[in-house]
C-alpha cells in the first residue's frame, strides 16, 4: 500500500469509526443514568438524593475527594451521567469526528466524576479552551479532546468558588464571593490558553511512551498555579472534604457488590456488541494484543468492533485485579494473624473512577498483554516492601489495595508502550518506578490536578527513556504495517 493509499484508507476508517465512537460514549453516559434508580433502591438514598448532589457540586474537590462519601452512590452516578452527556452534546454540536483521542478524553472526564470533577467545576476550563479556539481560529472540532483534558484542573475552580477568598469552608453552608467567581472565571480562561500551548511540546518530550500525555502538561501547569495561588500569595490550602455519611459507613465504605455487577454488565455488553459487529467472531483481536501499543490507533488499524472487544476484555481484567487485591488482605490475615496490614480501600468513588481511567486508551494502545508487565512491577515492589517490614517487625506502610496505589496503578498503565517496545522487563521497571513516586507527586501541585497518575507516568517516562538511550538499550519490537 502506497503512502497516499494508506492516507485515504485511514481517512475512510476514521469516518467509519466516528459514529460508533460517539454512540458508544453516549451508551456509557446513559448507563450511569440508568443505574441511578437501582442505586437509590440499593442505598435508600431517596430523600437525600438532591442534597447529596448539591453537596458534590458546591464543595472543594482536591485529590482525593470521595464523592461516594461526599454525596452517595446514586448522586455520584448521576453526576457522571450528566458530565458524560455534556461531552456527548459537545461532540454533536461541534460536529466533531469522534476518534480514539476524543474517546480517551471522554473516558477521563467520566473517570474523574467520582472523585473531583462535577457538573459545575468542569465548565470554566472547558469554556476557556473554546475561547482559545475561537480567538486563535483553531477549529473546535479538532480540539474538543483538549477541552475535555483541561477539566483535570477543575479542583482549582471549586476551591476558588467556595473557599479561597472566604478563608474557610463549612460543609452544608454555601458561601460565594464576587472575587471568588472572578478568580474562577479568570483561571478557567488562563487554562484554556495555556494547556493547548503546552500539550504539543510536552508530548514530544515523552516521545509517545506515556499515553497520558496530557497528565504531564496539566501537572506542570498545576504546579505553577498552586505555587502562585497558595505559596506566593500566602493563601491556605484546603483539606480534603470528608463528612459523616451513615449510609456509606453501613456499606463499609465500599459499594463492591453494586459496582461489580454494573461493570460486569457494561464490559460483557461491550464484548457482545463487538462480537456481533465483527461478523460474530473475534477476528483481529489476537493481532491487537500482539501490538506494542506505541503510536498505534487500534480503531484505525482494526476497526471499532475489535476495540469494543478490547474495552470489554481489558475492563474485565482490571476488574478482576481489583477484586483480588481487595480480598488478598483478608486471606493474608487468616494465614498470618500477626501480620500488620494497613486499611484496604475497597470500591470507593476513587476506585471506581480509576477503573475507568485505566481503560482510557483501550482504543489507542492499551491491552491486557502490554499492561501486564506494569502491573507486575507494582506487585514486585509491594512484595519487596512486605518482606522488608515483616523482617523489621513493623506494620506495612502500604499494600496494593491502599487507595493511593490503586489510583497509581490505573495511570501507570499509560506506560504500556515501554513494555510493548522494550519488552516485559523494562515494562516491569517502569511499573516499579511509577509505584515509587506515585504518592509523592500530588504534593507538587497540592492535589489540585486530577491527572496526578498521568503526571507521574510522564515523569517516569522522562526518567526511563533517556537512561535507556544513554546505555544504548533500544526497542526490541515493532508493529507490522
Amino acid at each position: 500500500m502506497t503512502a497516499s493509499e494508506k492516507e485515504l484508507f485511514l481517512k475512510k476508517r476514521e469516518k467509519e469509526n466516528s459514529k460508533p465512537f460517539a454512540l458508544f460514549a453516549l451508551f456509557i453516559s446513559l448507563s450511569f443514568l440508568a443505574a441511578v434508580p437501582a442505586a437509590l433502591y440499593y442505598t435508600g438514598e431517596h430523600a437525600a438524593f438532591w442534597d447529596n448532589f448539591f453537596r458534590i457540586l458546591t464543595s472543594p474537590s482536591k485529590l482525593v475527594t470521595d464523592y461516594f462519601n461526599l454525596g452517595c452512590l446514586a448522586s455520584t452516578l448521576f453526576n457522571a451521567g450528566l458530565c458524560g452527556l455534556a461531552c456527548n452534546l459537545m461532540i454533536l454540536i461541534t460536529r466533531t469526528r469522534a476518534n480514539a483521542k476524543t474517546f480517551a478524553a471522554y473516558i477521563l472526564v467520566i473517570a474523574h466524576c467520582f472523585y473531583g470533577l462535577n457538573f459545575l467545576n468542569m465548565w470554566p476550563p472547558f469554556i476557556g479552551v473554546l475561547i482559545y479556539c475561537l480567538i486563535t481560529k483553531n477549529p473546535i472540532r479538532k480540539n474538543l479532546h483538549i477541552t475535555m483534558f483541561s477539566t483535570a484542573l477543575a479542583p482549582f475552580i471549586s476551591d476558588l468558588l467556595f473557599r479561597y477568598t472566604i478563608g474557610q469552608f463549612h460543609l452544608g453552608t454555601i458561601q460565594l464571593s464576587v472575587m471568588g467567581v472572578v478568580f474562577a472565571v479568570l483561571f478557567g480562561t488562563v487554562c484554556g490558553f495555556v494547556v493547548p500551548a503546552l500539550l504539543p511540546g510536552i508530548a514530544a518530550m515523552q516521545r509517545g511512551y506515556n499515553m497520558y500525555q496530557a497528565g504531564l502538561a496539566v501537572g506542570i501547569f498545576g504546579i505553577v498555579a498552586h505555587a502562585l495561588l497558595y505559596r506566593t500569595l500566602g493563601f491556605s490550602s484546603p483539606d480534603v472534604v470528608i463528612r459523616d455519611n451513615p449510609v456509606y459507613d453501613s456499606f463499609g465504605h465500599s459499594y463492591i457488590l453494586f459496582m461489580d455487577i454494573f461493570f460486569l454488565i457494561l464490559f460483557t455488553t461491550s464484548i457482545v456488541l463487538g462480537f456481533f459487529m465483527n461478523g460474530k467472531n473475534f477476528h483481529g483481536y489476537r493481532l491487537l494484543i500482539r501490538c506494542t501499543g506505541y503510536g498505534l490507533d487500534f480503531a484505525d488499524k482494526f476497526g471499532m468492533p475489535v476495540c469494543f472487544i478490547n474495552f470489554g476484555v481489558y475492563g474485565l481484567c482490571i476488574l478482576a485485579y481489583l477484586n483480588v487485591v481487595f480480598m488478598a488482605p483478608e486471606v493474608l490475615q487468616l494465614i498470618f494473624p500477626s501480620l500488620m496490614l494497613p486499611e484496604s480501600a475497597g470500591f470507593t468513588g476513587p476506585t471506581v473512577g480509576v477503573l475507568f481511567a485505566a481503560l482510557t486508551f483501550s482504543a489507542d494502545g492499551q491491552h491486557p498483554r502490554n499492561v501486564a508487565p506494569i502491573v507486575l512491577g507494582y506487585i514486585i515492589l509491594s512484595f519487596f516492601v512486605c518482606v522488608v517490614y515483616t523482617f523489621l517487625g513493623e506494620p506495612l506502610p502500604w499494600i496494593l489495595s491502599t487507595q493511593e496505589y490503586v489510583n497509581g496503578l490505573a495511570f501507570a498503565t499509560g506506560l504500556c508502550p515501554i513494555a510493548g517496545k522494550y519488552g516485559w522487563k523494562k515494562g516491569m521497571i517502569a511499573g516499579i518506578i511509577h509505584a515509587i513516586i506515585c504518592t509523592s507527586t500530588s504534593g507538587m501541585h497540592g492535589g489540585f490536578v486530577l491527572y496526578n497518575g498521568g503526571f507521574t507516568a510522564g515523569l517516569t517516562a522522562l526518567i526511563m527513556i533517556p537512561v535507556l538511550d544513554s546505555y544504548r538499550i533500544y526497542p526490541k519490537y515493532d508493529d507490522d504495517d
